[in-house]
């Protein structure tokens, strides 16, 4: 005799496997749309950005230079004047973006960034000390507003010694001590001021030359970048985003807490440590060419994470798509949207701080 009741059962049961698979695709084919629809968008405001200025390039010219270069003067204003910018924010954007993401999951903090956790600032003073007396790079009496770095690998290496440095005593704050992660960002603000108070020394000791050089380096500009420094923050992108995706399930599995990525087999002292020692080699090297781009870290992840959530096989290249749309937008807002040309520093600050307090308030309710 048949067991209807069985039959029964086993039924249902296909159909609840059914309906969770269909679930997961949807779930998965969601967060693949977002990432495919933001690369469109970074590619609409790429080509928009290029056409803006004074020589009265059309979308089908610009495509034209673009694919089929020449010797002409417009071809020369695409490859030479804008795109270098451009490629600049999405380069740099996207680096900033995928530090801050790797930051928010290894502590589990999402206030995390290179730059509320003090790493930027201290990239720049070591930046900043590197053109000064290690390369000597100001041209005293040259027309540039801003440093011209003869010898950028020393410039580069010592702002990654500084953002080491605060790096490695955030490690050791965590290591030694019972921080929680909010006393982290605090420590993270400390650093930041006690660098920031480094910068003022120097400001202080130097001549009006090397004020106004310092100054306006650390306003963070696009206008430094240049396809030399580019390949360096491109080619150190590379390498970092293939370590980071090859570990997005430790840091899965970190965000859901400790014990369970001890019971996956995670070793998290290391796999703390490597992703922020890279995470800040990205940091300093994208700010030792730029100077001090602020709260990228933090809003490109943010805004991704909300529309997304958490996994980071989705969030880690949406950060870095995100934190290029949002320099690239800081540009053209700063370039476009006044009569004089505001450095993109000053614009990502104005957006970042306002949500660093959203993001406060909104801890402080949960």
């Amino acid at each position: 005799m048949i067991d209807l009741t069985n039959i029964s059962s086993a039924s249902k049961g296909h159909i609840k496997i059914t309906e969770t698979k269909e679930e997961y695709l949807k779930y998965r084919w969601k967060k693949i749309l977002f990432l495919i629809s933001s690369l469109i968008f970074l590619l609409i405001i790429s080509i928009y950005t290029i056409r803006l200025g004074a020589t009265g390039l059309s979308y089908g010219d610009i495509i034209s230079y673009l694919l089929f270069p020449d010797n002409s003067w417009n071809s020369t204003v695409v490859w030479s004047l804008r795109m270098p910018r451009i490629i600049g924010a999405i380069v740099a954007g996207s680096a900033l973006g995928l530090a801050g993401v790797v930051m928010q999951s290894i502590l589990r903090n999402p206030l995390a960034s290179p730059f509320t956790l003090g790493i930027s600032n201290a990239a720049a003073f070591g930046a900043s000390l590197g053109i000064l007396y290690l390369n000597g790079g100001l041209m005293i009496g040259s027309l540039e507003a801003y440093a011209q770095i003869n010898n950028p690998i020393i410039v580069t290496l010592s702002a990654f010694l500084f953002a080491i440095i605060a790096t490695m005593f955030i490690v050791a704050m965590m290591k030694y001590t019972d921080s929680r992660p909010e006393t982290i960002v605090l420590a993270g603000l400390a650093i930041s001021s006690i660098f920031g108070a480094c910068l003022a020394f120097m400001q202080y000791i130097a001549d009006d030359i090397s004020i106004s050089a310092i100054v306006y380096w650390q306003f963070g500009s696009l206008a430094k970048v240049t396809w030399n420094n580019l390949t360096i923050v491109f080619i150190l992108l590379i390498v970092a985003s293939l370590y980071f995706f090859f570990k997005r399930w430790d840091y899965n599995a970190m965000e859901a807490g400790e014990d369970v990525a001890r019971g996956l087999g995670v070793n998290i002292p290391k796999t703390r440590m490597v992703g922020l020692i890279i995470s800040a080699l990205l940091t300093a090297t994208v700010v030792s060419i730029l100077g001090i781009i602020g709260f990228i870290g933090l809003v490109g992840p943010h805004i991704v994470k909300r529309l997304i959530g958490n996994d980071n096989r989705y969030t880690l290249p949406g950060s870095m798509i995100m934190g290029a749309i949002v320099l690239l937008l800081a540009y053209l807002v700063g370039s476009y949207a006044f009569e004089l040309v505001i450095p993109v520093g000053i614009i990502t600050s104005a957006i970042g701080g306002p949500l660093f307090l959203l993001i406060l308030l909104r801890g402080h309710k949960k």
